[in-house]
């Protein structure tokens, strides 16, 4: 990926994030505040997912310079693999929002559970990697295969990035 594509891809997923953060701030009032702050956060997600998706794939048929046949063959199995890594999101999701609603009153039982979860998450990531590493092969040269592998990864890490910095760093609960 070269430079100007790169620093493209960066300041799309800066300004969805910013983006976000703006969508976090309105508050559409319901009769109940924390049904409000949940649909504003399903809200948001839903964008940003969105968001994230088409940009990641328009930077991915721009990156990968696909000829009509490799692209028949591409496209189909991409759809699967974003299928599958869309639920693995899911769950990172989940598990952010589980680290957020308990910050305030961590445990080592709880820290332990959430790093395992954490952990069995990157396998899992990794896993389906491979996994589709083999069938990409299967229907395009190992060159473009590994293309679209470091694209992702590039993609993966501005993404965990983002999420890493806006998390805070895990402390002991003061205790009561």
């Amino acid at each position: 990926m070269g430079a100007s594509m790169k620093i493209r891809f960066a300041f799309v997923v800066a300004a969805t994030l910013c983006f976000s953060s703006h969508l976090f701030g309105q508050n559409k009032q319901l009769r109940d505040p924390a049904e409000s702050k949940e649909l504003n956060t399903q809200t948001y997600i839903q964008l940003l997912r969105a968001d994230l998706k088409a940009s990641k794939r328009t930077l991915i048929k721009e990156s990968m310079q696909l000829d009509e046949k490799q692209s028949a063959a591409f496209w189909p199995l991409y759809n699967q693999y974003d299928v599958e890594e869309t639920k693995l999101g899911d769950q990172k999701l989940a598990l952010i929002q589980e680290y957020a609603r308990d910050f305030l009153t961590m445990n080592d039982e709880k820290a332990g559970q959430l790093a395992h979860r954490a952990m069995d998450l990157d396998d899992q990531r990794l896993a389906l990697r491979r996994k589709y590493y083999d069938l990409f092969q299967k229907a395009l040269p190992t060159i473009l295969v590994v293309r679209f592998f470091q694209l992702e990864n590039q993609i993966q890490l501005i993404v965990d990035l983002q999420l890493a910095s806006n998390l805070p760093i895990i402390e002991e609960a003061d205790p009561k």
